[in-house]
């Protein structure tokens, strides 16, 4: 994606999965918008977002973090969020294993704690340890844990995967962990 489409991404992001209230716009309970009115109020607010950009970034953005409604009326993102939404995502059996990627600087804490949401409303897990390398890196030297999550769902743990195949859990306790060879 292009740089001026990776500023507009950014936008969205912001509008999408934390401040709809800086452009005053409304989210459904699902996280939900009415795609004119993000539109119109991006314009309000400068950012000369289109129905045609829009599509585009949801269409060409690599990590999917976007979806339209399947009568392209309405937009939402993926996951990611820090306000308090229901994604309306079904319950679902995880793999086996699955990946989360960080920074090396963060495994003390993560040894200490294990994974919690902090300020989002989920624990993103990758169906690969190619993703969360690539997710890792953008924080830093990264460091892919293994989840045991078919285990963790043995213990009652639920588990979520959103349109773009990210895994989603409340908390990834350090009995879970799995942390790579020092």
């Amino acid at each position: 994606m292009d740089r001026k489409l990776v500023g507009f991404s950014r936008f969205m992001s912001l509008v999408l999965r934390h401040k709809p209230e800086e452009i005053g716009l409304m989210l459904d309970r699902e996280g939900w918008a009415s795609l004119d009115e993000l539109v119109t109020k991006a314009r309000a607010h400068g950012q000369p977002l289109d129905r045609e950009l829009v599509s585009q970034i949801v269409a060409e953005s690599e990590k999917q973090r976007f979806a339209l409604s399947a009568d392209g009326q309405r937009i939402r993102a993926n996951q990611g969020h820090s306000i308090e939404i229901d994604l309306a995502l079904p319950a679902m059996i995880p793999p086996a294993d699955l990946y989360h990627g960080t920074a090396e600087r963060h495994l003390p804490s993560i040894r200490a704690s294990g994974l919690s949401s902090g300020s989002r409303t989920h624990v993103h897990l990758s169906p690969d340890r190619e993703t969360a390398t690539r997710v890792g890196a953008r924080h830093g030297k990264p460091a892919v844990l293994t989840i045991a999550s078919g285990e963790m769902h043995k213990e009652g743990y639920i588990f979520h995967r959103s349109e773009n195949g990210v895994w989603l859990t409340d908390v990834v306790p350090v009995a879970f962990i799995r942390f790579p060879a020092e």
